[in-house]
């Protein structure tokens, strides 16, 4: 979270933070662990997630078993919660958070996705942690920069996704006459040949309910602005009323134009699956859908491709998924534990190869993941990195919802360009 942001900062004191930092740190035992006694030892925590199924279990497994190795005294309690694509956990973590009843730790998308948590001061800052795990030296600058918000940082990220991601499947390409190694520097060449699928009878973009729709718009945004126009968007540089953006907005109408007309029944897996079936050439999509792919057995650059979308190539639109330390965590001692791991490499590894995601860190080894893996391993280290809108990491939670309402009227057809443009300023005018 950008450090300019035009937000209160509710920040719990030093005193308190390096008193919960120190206390649950004790003195190091030789497992690693915290060996301070009491009911805040870390003999326990409570690791709450929506990790609950499918590769992100696989991921969520991986992890504990090296949080079991690095920490054998500390039992890993699993508060993960099914349902809703996390939304039933969120639900959930408030009432919790409401309560004073918290997990001690839990999940949530890095960036400014965390700021109503921030605000309602139930995060402890973890920017000392950051010191002492020399955290700063093993994530990338951009993403620093990115986790940190009015100079405090409040979580770790335990791996990182790529956004700006366009799916292909070759073989409806080569169908259709197009070269499926075809590369696109541009939005107006990627359009053309949308076109030509179009005129072919073939579905040349899939895309499913709303929140994919935002996933979309914001990868148009970023290859008509560039970086920097588009981080404006976030701190307030680049005028959501200038034409500029008014040309991005037109963009993403055409690409809507190119769609499914069974869009708004659709999550991401079922749009995704149009690919993998046959059923449509292309789909903008974060990476976990390479697991949707290889789950059927499709190869990498056989059966499917994966690129960033036209016009973004050198940028790297991040989320990542983060652990917290809450402010009246019951075994922060366990916290902290579990925070360690999560921030290891060894722990990085381990989650990411089973999830499919990479490591925030950049001193991994890319030759422990597979071969898309590696590739976005070798842009995460040098390409420029911007946050995602449609998954937490630019925007708060009230702004990305305002966005979303907004992009459902135009797309349905309830409102105009104009009207959308007036109401994504409005939507972004106080964040």
């Amino acid at each position: 979270m950008r450090g300019n942001r035009r937000t209160r900062a509710v920040v719990a004191g030093a005193a308190l933070v390096s008193l919960a930092l120190a206390g649950c740190s004790g003195s190091s035992n030789s497992s690693g662990g915290s060996s301070g006694g009491g009911s805040d030892a870390a003999g326990e925590v409570e690791v709450f997630t929506w990790w609950a199924a499918g590769s992100e279990k696989a991921g969520l497994d991986a992890l504990v078993g090296v949080f079991n190795e690095q920490h054998p005294d500390t039992e890993f309690v699993n508060g993960a919660v099914a349902g809703g694509a996390g939304s039933a956990a969120k639900d959930l973590l408030q009432s919790r958070l409401q309560a004073s009843d918290p997990p001690d730790t839990f999940q949530a998308h890095a960036g400014m996705e965390l700021l109503d948590y921030i605000n309602a001061g139930q995060l402890e800052g973890l920017s000392s942690l950051y010191d002492e795990l020399q955290l700063r030296d093993a994530f990338p600058d951009d993403l620093v920069d990115l986790l940190t918000h009015e100079g405090e940082i409040y979580s770790i990220p335990s791996n990182i996704h790529r956004a700006n991601v366009l799916w292909a499947n070759p073989a409806v390409l080569q169908e259709a006459g197009i070269d499926p190694e075809t590369s696109y520097s541009s939005l107006d060449e990627w359009f053309e040949d949308l076109q030509r699928l179009q005129d072919a009878g073939v579905t040349p973009l899939s895309v499913g309910t709303a929140w994919t729709q935002v996933h979309l718009l914001e990868t148009i945004l970023l290859a008509d602005l560039g970086a920097e126009g588009y981080n404006g968007l976030w701190d307030g540089s680049t005028d959501w009323e200038s034409a500029e953006v008014t040309a991005a907005l037109e963009d993403f109408e055409r690409a809507m134009s190119f769609t499914n007309d069974d869009r708004d029944g659709l999550d991401w897996p079922e749009a995704t699956q149009q690919v993998i079936d046959g059923n449509a050439a292309f789909n903008v999509m974060g990476d976990w859908a390479v697991a949707a792919f290889e789950e059927q057995g499709k190869v990498y650059n056989e059966d499917f491709t994966a690129v960033p979308v036209p016009g973004t190539e050198g940028v790297f639109d991040f989320l990542a998924d983060s652990f917290t330390l809450p402010v009246g965590a019951p075994h922060p001692g366990g916290a902290r534990a579990w925070l360690e791991t999560v921030a290891s490499l060894e722990g990085q590894t381990a989650f990411n190869a089973a999830k499919g995601s990479i490591p925030a860190r950049t001193d991994a080894d890319p030759a422990e993941f597979s071969e898309y893996q590696q590739s976005a391993i070798e842009s995460y280290g040098q390409d420029t990195i911007v946050p995602s809108l449609a998954h937490g990491a630019a925007a708060p939670v009230a702004v990305l919802n305002a966005v979303t309402d907004a992009t459902s009227k135009f797309t349905s057809g309830a409102s105009d360009l104009e009207t959308f443009q007036s109401e994504l300023a409005a939507a972004t005018a106080g964040d």
